[in-house]
């Protein structure tokens, strides 16, 4: 037994979880019946009353009863791939799976702590939309053009593709065109919400920029030995990026979480980011019809990206492949033996239905893959989002120098234009590992390896 039973159990967070782990500890080691310790337990949580005087079982009943109750009593049904994920994560899914808006749930082999869902974090829910399940950056995305470039190009004009970048697109917080790009987003209903309405001109002005934290440019050898929608098996230079909605995108979420949170009170500390906004209420309409705009907008950047750097170069597309994360999709699952509609949150994850395509990158300096959903319908049609975080920026910074860094990127043939140290390619999971653990959810269709990498430089605050 352990969090994640009590969880399913019932148990809040906090001090009836503590002494619950303490009982369950007390309770082995004097050598009791551990074929009952299960029963025991959800005897204590449905009626702490008659254990409170019990020399064992009375502190963790006595904590029950001063808990608030349970959301639902029991958690809506979830998994998760992979090993040894990180425990904080797997109790933010689990707790999120609590929620009385919760149909199901998933966590990906690359899941990290993030604010309310866990990144790598699949929520289903009925009927709602929880802005921060969503994420900050909404509809984050990865996007792939294959380049009609030979690869000897990479090495030989290195620095026409590296002033290519650097002419078509710009990192950092707060980043934008002095000279604004144009784009059919822009004639969208800006005046969905309130705040994409103010936000207009800002949007406007970072359009076709790419921000900074965990965003890059990349220019690198994609090889596949399938045919891809005409692409012949082969080797090919190809440009890989990541970014999202930028500042509109942040507004969005911070103005809307907040009216969430305001609409629930009710919820413990630990829950608070997890606040919901009915589809059927206005505010909950607005922020979906803002949430989608964000999609466009997202997918508007990359697309005036990947655009210029092919003119800049005079070079066709040869293949375009792309997919959103931090996002919520209406769509219809088979949850406990019923097909129905719900809201799927995919949080630093990657839809990944029957046959849809979708891009897993890695690090700076290992490679990404180009996947083709299997449709898991236990994993909600989704998978990773990329290799995942093991450490934080802020330990990063503590633990790395460039100078060895720089050694590591040298011997994977990597250039690295500009990025900071919370970047390199140690701070991520072994991609490989995190492939291996989804083999169920998504099939391998070809792979990217990174040689020429642009990223915000050392100094900028994360905006992913």
């Amino acid at each position: 037994m352990n969090k994640k039973d009590l969880i399913g159990l019932g148990v809040p967070a906090g001090e009836a979880m503590t002494l619950g782990m303490d009982f369950i500890a007390r309770y082995v080691l004097k050598g009791l019946d551990r074929s009952l310790l299960e029963r025991e337990l959800a005897e204590i949580v449905r009626e702490p009353s008659r254990f409170v005087a019990d020399e064992l079982r009375g502190p963790f009943a006595q904590a029950l009863m001063r808990a608030p109750p349970p959301l639902r009593p029991a958690s809506a049904p979830w998994r998760q791939w992979g090993d040894g994920l990180e425990p904080n994560a797997v109790d933010q899914l689990a707790r999120a799976c609590t929620l009385p808006v919760a149909a199901a749930g998933a966590l990906m082999p690359d899941a990290h702590v993030g604010y309310g869902l866990p990144i790598g974090g699949v929520l289903a829910t009925e009927g709602a939309v929880i802005p921060y399940a969503v994420g900050v950056d909404i509809a984050c995305r990865m996007k792939m053009t294959v380049l009609d470039l030979p690869l000897r190009e990479l090495e030989r004009q290195r620095q026409r593709l590296i002033e290519a970048v650097e002419a078509e697109t710009r990192f950092g917080i707060g980043a934008a065109f002095r000279e604004r790009r144009e784009h059919p987003v822009l004639e969208a209903d800006w005046n969905v919400s309130p705040i994409t309405r103010q936000n207009k001109d800002r949007a406007w002005s970072q359009l076709g920029t790419s921000g900074s934290g965990n965003h890059f440019v990349e220019f690198g050898v994609f090889s596949t030995d399938h045919p891809i929608k005409g692409l012949q098996a082969g080797d090919y230079v190809a440009l890989l990026s990541h970014s999202g909605s930028r500042g509109s995108g942040a507004a969005v979420c911070d103005h809307y979480s907040k009216l969430a949170m305001a609409e629930h009170p009710e919820l413990p500390k630990q829950l608070k980011h997890l606040a919901w906004l009915s589809l059927e209420s206005e505010v909950g309409q607005e922020y979906w019809a803002a949430m989608e705009l964000m999609g466009r907008y997202a997918a508007a950047n990359h697309a005036l990206i990947h655009r210029h750097i092919a003119e800049h170069l005079r070079v066709a597309v040869l293949l375009d492949v792309e997919n959103h994360h931090n996002f919520a999709w209406k769509e219809r699952h088979r949850i406990d033996g019923v097909e129905r509609e719900v809201v799927v949150h995919r949080k630093g994850a990657t839809p990944a239905g029957a046959g849809v395509l979708g891009i897993i990158p890695g690090s700076m300096a290992s490679p990404g893959f180009l996947v083709r959903g299997k449709g898991n319908p236990d994993s909600l049609n989704s998978a990773s989002h990329g290799a995942g975080r093991v450490m934080s920026r802020s330990r990063a910074l503590d633990t790395f120098e460039w100078s060895k860094v720089n050694r590591v990127l040298k011997d994977r043939g990597v250039h690295l234009i500009s990025a900071g140290l919370d970047e390199v390619p140690m701070v991520y999971k072994d991609i490989h590992q995190v492939m291996a653990a989804q083999a169920d959810l998504v099939e391998i269709l070809g792979r990217f390896d990174p040689k020429l990498v642009k990223m915000a430089p050392s100094g900028e605050r994360p905006e992913d």
